[in-house]
């Protein structure tokens, strides 16, 4: 769940362990889904309850308190799939619908939590894609703030990166450039609405993996819809998480599209260095990644688990579609559309040839990291 700065990214760069394929093609293709309804923008004066239901979510379950309190075995600690700054993620069984959910249930203090209950529930209504996680349902009963989504078995990308249990073995390349395929056309989508929706929170704890490691978008709390007309951006307070959030955006507020480009380029550096994007630990200098991204070479970069899977030219491209994310003048950085294209391209069937290896023929493993890193939420609540 979004928040005005968690803990989570940054992080040191670990040893590598030995890495076997475990995605089916990764095309899974998704198709740009037609005309939808205008999104309304969301201001939250009345009571949530009462502003959610005058949206008339039609198709969308009005849980009770009572169901999700059975579904969640009384919201137990053991069904605890992560936690945010706005509240807890439970996994839940529904027996009125016969399936498995991500159960988010808001802290109950605070305006905050108001809007960012109804944004998302309006957001997520609004918008569909195959690589945006479905919202089933609803709570706004007795005060309840309560969202229901799809569960989805395979965590968080941040969880599969920086927070591997003993004996799970890392993504590989081929999972690694499909799952970032996949989530840049969940973007892509997004960017595409007029106005443009703008995530605002992009993050890997925010990209969860269904089954096939197939790729979706969470947490639209903090989404806001981009600039229209001859705007071209929009004023608000800074949220987000350190080491994702664009410079630009940090020191003015103003927000575009360019913002949430950023922010899947740090994306990209976590999984294509094995580091998360702020490490505390380190010096100052080195402690925002895609800061320190931009002053080292390949060799220095590529996540010791990614040896000998791919070329160095797919390796090379990779790191060039990241960089470009990531450049400090957001005019400079490529649109959503571009970064598919380039994916695209990186993500198909390369020929035969020399792979790129350091240190020797065999695929080192990586091991997950340490205590202080495990903040990556397995449902997508990373902040």
């Amino acid at each position: 769940m979004g928040s005005c700065f968690s803990s989570e990214g940054g992080g040191s760069r670990r040893k590598a362990r030995t890495v076997t394929s475990q995605i089916p093609r990764a095309e899974q293709s998704e198709s740009i889904v037609p005309t939808e309804p205008v999104i309304p923008v969301v201001t939250v004066e009345a009571p949530h309850a009462e502003f959610i239901t005058d949206q008339g979510l039609e198709g969308y379950k009005n849980s009770t308190y009572n169901e999700l309190y059975v579904a969640t075995d009384g919201f137990r600690v053991d069904r605890l799939l992560g936690q945010g700054g706005f509240g807890q993620v439970y996994m839940g069984f529904l027996d009125s619908t016969n399936q498995e959910v991500a159960i988010k249930r808001l802290d109950l203090q605070g305006q905050q939590g108001d809007r960012e209950f109804a944004n998302e529930v309006v957001m997520l209504s609004s918008l569909h894609h195959p690589n945006l996680v479905k919202l089933v349902g609803y709570c706004a009963n007795n005060g309840q703030r309560i969202l229901v989504y799809e569960y989805m078995p395979l965590g968080s990308l941040y969880s599969h990166i920086h927070d591997l249990p003993p004996g799970q073995q890392p993504l590989d390349w081929s999972t690694i450039i499909n799952t970032l395929l996949g989530a840049a056309k969940g973007l892509e989508y997004l960017h595409s609405k007029a106005p443009p929706v703008i995530n605002r929170d992009v993050k890997s704890a925010n990209i969860l993996l269904g089954e096939g490691y197939h790729p979706k978008l969470s947490d639209f709390g903090l989404a806001r819809l981009g600039p229209t007309g001859d705007n071209t951006h929009v004023s608000t307070r800074v949220m987000g998480t350190h080491g994702y959030c664009a410079p630009e955006y940090l020191m003015t507020g103003k927000l575009t599209v360019s913002t949430d480009v950023y922010s899947f380029g740090v994306v990209m550096l976590e999984v294509l260095t094995g580091r998360i994007a702020r490490d505390e630990s380190l010096p100052e200098p080195n402690r925002d990644l895609a800061l320190w991204a931009d002053e080292q070479g390949i060799a220095n970069l590529v996540d010791p688990a990614l040896q000998g899977q791919c070329s160095l030219n797919r390796l090379s491209l990779a790191f060039a579609v990241a960089r470009r994310c990531v450049r400090e003048l957001p005019d400079r950085r490529p649109t959503m559309p571009e970064i598919v294209t380039a994916l695209t391209r990186i993500s198909a069937p390369e020929p035969r040839r020399r792979r790129f290896e350091r240190g020797g023929p065999s695929t080192p493993a990586r091991t997950s990291s340490d205590g202080n890193q495990a903040q990556g939420q397995d449902q997508g609540e990373g902040s």
